[in-house]
C-alpha cells in the first residue's frame, strides 16, 4: 500500500470521529508530477493528479467550517465544503454533481486557477497551519472529480428548460462566453457563441499551453454546451463580418454579451522591438498552441527557432511562454523581470515547475534596448540593474534603476510578456458603447450591462488581463441579469 492509503486506511478505521486537531495533523497530499528532465521538451500534462486515496485523504483535511470562508474567496461561489464532503466519502458523483451546480468549466479551473489567492487564501486549514500553503488543496480537489466524471464517461448534461423563443448572441468563445452561454442556454433560450479563430475555446485554447491544460479538456468541456443546444459560428468576428447593433436589426437576438478579452499586445517601446526575433507571448503563444507549431510534422505554422530566448515579465504568461520556448527547442531561456520573486505576480506553482524545467530567472534586471545584426535580427538585448524602493499603489516595492550598471545579453530571440490590452474591435466599430482610456468597456458593477441598451460585458474586455475564474465570475452575473432580463419581458407580455 501506498502512504497515502495506508493512512487513509487507517483513519477511516478509527472508532470514533475524527476530531479537528487530527484532521489538521493530516499532511498536505502534493500533486505527482511528470519528471521535470522529460517533461521540458514535452508537451505532456506536467502535474498528473491525485490518486483516489490522495483525494480522499486530502478531502479529509477539510474541517467542514459552519461559516466557510473558501466560497466567498470563489469567484463563481462554488458550494466547497459540500463538494469535498462528497469526495471524502468516496462519492465522486456527488462530488462533480454539486460542483456543476454553479460551474460547468471545473476540470479547466481545477487546472488553472490562482487558488492560493482565492479560495484557499481564505481555509481555515491553512490559517490554522500558518501558511497558505497547507490550506486545503480545493482546485486539486475539483480537478479530480472532474477528471473522474471524464475518465469514467459518467459526464451529465445539465437540464435545459422548454424553449422561450428568446435569442442570445455571445461574442467571444474564452471562459466568460462559454459561462455565459452555459447559464442562459439553461433557462431555456437559444444561444449563438461568435468566434474570430477557427477553433473555440478563446484564450483557454490559445493562450495556456497544452502542458497546463490539455485541449482535449477544453474540447470536452464545450462538447457539453453542444449537447445542451448552444450553436457555435467559427471564423465571425463582430466588428466586421457583423456590427453588434446588427444582431439586433438583422438577426432578431434579444440580448448580446461581449466577452472577446484583452488580446492586444503590449510592448515596452523600446529601440529594437521591430527586429526580426521579437514577439509579444501572446503571439507567440496562439502560434504554439491554437495553430499547434509544436508539431512540426505535420502544423504548417511558421515559427522563429529561438536558440538564446529571453522573456520579459514575471507574470502567468511569461511563465507559459518561457516553459514553451524550452520545449521548442531552446538552448537557454531566461526570464527577466524587474523585481524580486517577492513581487512577482505569476503563481508559485508555475515559477517552481518552470524553475524546475530549467528556466534561468534574473531578478532585478530589465531591457533598455534590443540589438541587431547586420540581417536586421536579433543578436543581444542591452539591460540595466535595479534595486528596491518605497512601495508603489499596488503594494509591491518599486524598481529603481541603478544608474551606470547597463550590460548585454546574447539573445536571439525576445518574447514580451508585459501584459495585453482589451480588444478594440468591437467598441471601435460600436459607439454607443463606453470605454476607459484603457479600452475596457464599462458596465454596471452589479449586472455587467453596458451602456448601450441589451448588450453586456465581462471577463478581461471589462477587468483587463485577469484569471479565468474571474471572467466566469464575470460571465454568470452577466448571465443572471440577461436571464432576468428576458423572464420580466415574458412576464409582462403575459400580463
Amino acid at each position: 500500500m501506498t502512504n497515502a492509503a495506508t493512512l487513509l486506511h487507517e483513519l477511516i478505521s478509527r472508532p470514533t470521529p475524527l476530531k479537528i486537531k487530527d484532521r489538521l495533523a493530516i499532511p498536505v497530499q502534493e500533486m505527482p508530477e511528470l519528471d521535470a528532465t522529460y517533461r521540458a521538451r514535452s508537451l505532456d500534462e506536467v502535474a498528473t493528479g491525485f490518486t483516489p486515496e490522495m483525494a480522499q485523504l486530502e478531502a479529509i483535511r477539510c474541517l467542514q467550517c459552519k461559516r466557510p470562508a473558501c466560497v466567498e474567496g470563489c469567484p463563481v461561489h462554488i458550494d466547497i465544503p459540500a463538494f469535498i464532503q462528497h469526495i471524502a466519502n468516496n462519492d465522486m458523483r456527488g462530488a462533480i454533481d454539486k460542483i456543476k451546480e454553479t460551474s460547468l468549466l471545473p476540470a479547466i479551473c481545477g487546472r488553472v486557477c490562482p487558488q492560493e489567492s482565492q479560495c484557499q487564501e481564505n481555509c481555515t486549514v491553512g490559517k490554522s497551519l500558518k501558511s497558505v500553503d497547507n490550506a486545503v488543496a480545493i482546485g486539486r480537489l475539483e480537478r479530480y472529480a472532474a477528471d473522474w466524471e471524464r475518465l469514467h464517461n459518467e459526464v451529465k448534461i445539465p437540464e435545459v428548460k422548454p424553449n422561450t423563443r428568446k435569442k442570445v448572441a455571445v461574442i467571444g468563445s474564452g471562459p466568460a462566453g462559454l459561462v455565459v452561454a452555459a447559464d442562459v442556454r439553461r433557462e431555456g433560450h437559444e444561444v449563438v457563441i461568435f468566434e474570430a479563430f477557427h477553433k473555440l475555446g478563446g484564450v483557454l485554447r490559445y493562450g495556456i499551453p497544452e502542458f497546463r491544460l490539455p485541449k482535449e479538456i477544453v474540447d470536452r468541456e464545450i462538447d457539453t454546451l453542444a449537447k445542451m443546444g448552444v450553436q457555435f459560428r467559427l471564423n465571425f468576428v463582430i466588428g466586421r463580418t457583423r456590427k453588434v447593433s446588427d444582431l439586433f436589426k438583422k438577426d432578431g437576438f434579444d440580448a448580446v454579451f461581449i466577452g472577446t478579452g484583452a488580446g492586444l499586445p503590449m510592448f515596452m517601446g523600446i529601440e529594437g522591438e521591430n527586429l526580426v526575433g521579437v514577439f509579444a507571448a501572446n503571439e507567440y503563444l496562439t502560434r504554439t498552441n491554437l495553430m499547434r507549431a509544436f508539431d512540426k510534422g505535420h502544423a504548417a505554422t511558421p515559427l522563429w527557432q529561438g536558440k538564446q530566448v529571453a522573456v520579459l515579465g514575471g507574470g502567468n504568461v511569461a511563465m507559459d511562454a518561457a516553459r514553451m520556448a524550452m520545449r521548442m527547442g531552446a538552448d537557454s531561456v531566461k526570464l527577466i523581470y524587474r523585481r524580486t520573486e517577492a513581487e512577482m505576480p505569476a503563481r508559485v506553482e508555475e515559477v517552481h515547475h518552470a524553475k524546475a524545467e530549467g528556466i534561468e530567472f534574473c531578478y532585478l534586471q530589465n531591457a533598455t534596448r534590443i540589438l541587431g545584426d547586420t540581417n536586421g535580427r536579433v543578436r543581444a538585448m542591452e539591460c540595466i540593474r535595479f534595486e528596491l524602493g518605497e512601495p508603489d499603489a499596488s503594494g509591491r516595492r518599486s524598481p529603481v534603476e541603478i544608474k551606470g550598471s547597463e550590460f548585454e545579453l546574447e539573445v536571439d530571440t525576445v518574447l514580451v510578456a508585459i501584459g495585453n490590452g482589451s480588444n478594440p474591435l468591437i467598441p471601435q466599430t460600436t459607439p454607443d458603447l463606453k470605454i476607459d482610456k484603457k479600452g475596457h468597456v464599462l458596465v454596471d458593477a452589479l449586472t455587467n450591462k453596458t451602456f448601450m441598451e441589451r448588450v453586456f460585458a465581462g471577463g478581461d474586455i471589462v477587468l483587463g488581463a485577469a484569471t479565468v475564474i474571474l471572467a466566469m465570475g464575470e460571465g454568470r452575473r452577466a448571465a443572471h441579469s440577461i436571464n432576468e432580463l428576458l423572464a420580466s419581458e415574458s412576464l409582462a407580455k403575459e400580463a
